[in-house]
């Protein structure tokens, strides 16, 4: 059998262009950055025999009408690379050129033949005639001076070949004829900074009265804004603020049945007032939640809220819309199911329904909404349990008219799951963190989450508790344990969040053994918390989170680097800004009930600390200075007292005056 293949288009292109990185799916997807940092495009690129290659990347913003370009440089074994900024939010686009450079292969060339002394009155005619086509190329004044430098080299001037003028000029207006174009154009998603750095405090504003058994209003939680700023916080985040649903509403701790009183769920979403768009007015009004908007704003707080889409059997939307639902054989709508557990008091949304376009119109309105009324931070339940296609349009929607707009995927779920809504747009993601407690587990998760292709995508936010998970970490480790996971939290990721006042007052009682629910769990009832109790690390948290903002290594995560410890129960890891001005080191007993003691190797490299001398760390918890001898040293953490040391790097320096001082 005799296979006839057609001729390529244009069979003179001889560049290869290869391993093009930042590239998600083969381009299926876009990377994140936020506004102000850089993207570093790498790419093997290479041709057949020995010519030299020239290589540019180019970006543009999304509307922008043409590209810009950037020379990449080669830096061995064909790899090549470049970096452009990006510094409004929105996508960006780029991709790699690359094109056989006849005037360097020349240039080159030339000066070999110069030094072996052979005849160049052929070779100065040939790039007098590579810079003749070149002025063709320019126009202009860069056109005069071509020829001319063209006419001096058919007259023998051969220093022109050295000439970083020529050469630059030459770059300028390069021959693109049978240029070769990565053959996609890859995409980056631009968001602000709250993207990559935020600190979450979760809290239920119907437990902010200062009464006992009151149910709170959103002016009570007005007045307890101060208290979640004095601790550092940037994020407050309010679970679901719309109406409860009385059918099948939940007890105090998850009873099957309510009594009178009870409060229900507030996942449980809609009654006759309303739904997803409603809120529940022993809260208050729209008005009054404006007002807590604006309160929280004037103490640099953001407000993030709830979407859960999912509906109690009350929801206008059960009644105006049976067809979003999915039926049961006696025409019933089925409720929510994990079994053996049943939600009765929630209905699922039917993504597969006729009606689907009607339905995902609904749904992206319901962000519309509070997007109109200031929100621009919300933090989506299970959007694992919802159509992948439907966050892909929703969020590429929202963020096209609004490209501040942020969203945080709860998604505890299989690892393909949670990196494929990261994938679709989500701004950021809930982790295994809250699960991850050995040395092993640790390092092992964080290297994977921080220096695999991971990191382009997926931005994480670490949660130590939630109303739903209270580890079992924390249930017996007590305060101390407390406090060494939220030193975890706040120094691992960028990102972080807690579950309050149920963290700082270190609320560890389960419902049962072996179950990670609440015993009397705020989800279910009306709570009132002792913020006075001595038990109350708030103070602590704050120390963290001024260290958190203080500190740009801490506001990213790709600098994330582990050091050696002789102990399992020692962990040591280091974050640093790309030019070492800021370099912290953090080292954590993970036992919360014993004294842990061995010594830490640095790797000395990765910090800017020259080995086998002695630099200056500052304990920027406790405010103790130490010397280390690079790179190992020797650490001791007792329970008890602080469960780790966040050092801040300082280098030792001799002076004019010859008399020791550190930076």
């Amino acid at each position: 059998m005799v296979y006839d293949l057609p001729l390529p288009a244009e069979g003179r292109q001889r560049v290869v262009i290869d391993g093009v990185a930042p590239e998600i799916d083969a381009g299926r997807f876009a990377i994140k950055r936020t506004v102000g940092e850089s993207v570093n495009v790498q790419a093997f690129v290479f041709a057949d025999g020995h010519e030299s290659i020239a290589c540019e990347l180019l970006y543009k913003f999304s509307n922008a009408p043409g590209w810009l370009s950037v020379p990449m440089n080669a830096k061995g074994n064909d790899c090549w690379v470049a970096e452009f900024p990006v510094t409004s939010l929105g996508r960006y686009f780029y991709t790699v050129r690359a094109w056989i450079d006849r005037f360097q292969t020349w240039r080159l060339d030339l000066k070999k033949r110069l030094a072996a002394g052979q005849d160049m009155a052929v070779e100065l005619r040939i790039g007098a005639d590579l810079l003749d086509q070149a002025a063709v190329r320019a126009g202009g004044d860069d056109a005069s001076r071509l020829r001319n430098w063209a006419e001096s080299l058919r007259n023998g001037e051969t220093a022109l070949a050295e000439s970083e003028d020529v050469a630059a000029a030459m770059q300028r207006h390069p021959d693109l004829r049978v240029a070769v174009k990565h053959q996609r154009e890859l995409s980056v998603i631009v968001d602000r900074e709250k993207a990559r750095f935020s600190t979450w405090y979760e809290i239920f504003p119907r437990s902010t009265a200062p009464q006992p058994h009151r149910h709170g209003t959103f002016a009570d939680c007005e007045t307890r804004l101060p208290y979640i700023a004095g601790m550092g916080f940037d994020v407050i985040y309010l679970p679901p603020i719309h109406p409860i649903g009385r059918q099948f509403r939940k007890g105090k701790n998850n009873s099957i049945s309510a009594e009178a009183g009870d409060v229900g769920s507030p996942w449980a979403i809609g009654d006759e007032t309303g739904g997803h768009t409603a809120i529940h007015p022993e809260l208050g009004t729209l008005d009054q939640f404006h007002s807590f908007l604006a309160a929280a704003r004037g103490l640099s707080l953001e407000v993030a809220l709830d979407i859960a889409f999912q509906c109690s059997p009350d929801h206008p939307w059960t009644r105006e819309h049976p067809e979003w639902f999915r039926k049961r054989p006696d025409g019933t709508i089925q409720y929510a199911e994990n079994p053996p557990k049943k939600y009765q008091d929630i209905y699922p949304l039917d993504f597969e329904t006729a009606q689907w376009r009607e339905l995902w119109q609904a749904l992206k309105g319901v962000f519309d909404f509070w997007i109109a009324h200031g929100v621009r931070l919300f933090r989506v339940d299970n959007p694992h349990t919802k159509a992948f296609p439907f966050w892909e349009w929703c969020i590429g929607a929202v963020q096209e008219e609004h490209p501040d707009v942020l969203f945080l995927a709860e998604a505890f779920t299989r690892p393909h799951v949670m990196n494929r809504l990261a994938k679709l747009g989500f701004s950021q993601s809930y982790t295994y963190f809250t699960w991850r407690n050995t040395k092993h587990e640790i390092t092992t998760y964080f290297t994977e989450l921080t220096q695999s292709p991971a990191i382009e995508y997926l931005r994480a936010n670490l949660w130590p508790n939630t109303p739903d998970i209270l580890p079992q970490t924390l249930q017996v480790g007590g305060r101390p344990a407390f406090m060494m996971r939220v030193l975890l939290a706040a120094t691992l990721g960028a990102n972080y969040g807690i579950y309050g006042p149920a963290f700082e007052l270190a609320e560890n009682a389960p419902r049962e053994l072996g179950s990670e629910e609440y015993l009397n769990s705020e989800k279910y009832e009306v709570k009132h918390w002792d913020l006075d109790s001595p038990q109350n690390m708030r103070h602590f948290i704050a120390r963290l989170n001024r260290i958190r903002r203080d500190n740009p290594a801490l506001q990213q995560d790709r600098t994330l680097l582990f050091h050696e410890t002789d102990n399992p129960n020692l962990i040591c890891y280091s974050k640093s800004t790309s030019d070492l001005s800021n370099v912290v080191i953090v080292v954590v007993n993970l036992d919360w009930a014993h004294t842990q003691a061995g010594w830490v190797t640095l790797d000395v490299e990765s910090l800017g600390v020259e080995s086998g001398k002695t630099f200056e760390a500052e304990d920027l918890l406790s405010g103790g200075r130490y010397l280390w001898q690079a790179p190992r040293d020797y650490v001791e953490l007792a329970p008890g007292s602080l469960p780790g040391h966040v050092l801040k790097v300082r280098r030792w320096v001799r002076t004019e005056r010859d008399f020791d001082y550190y930076l």
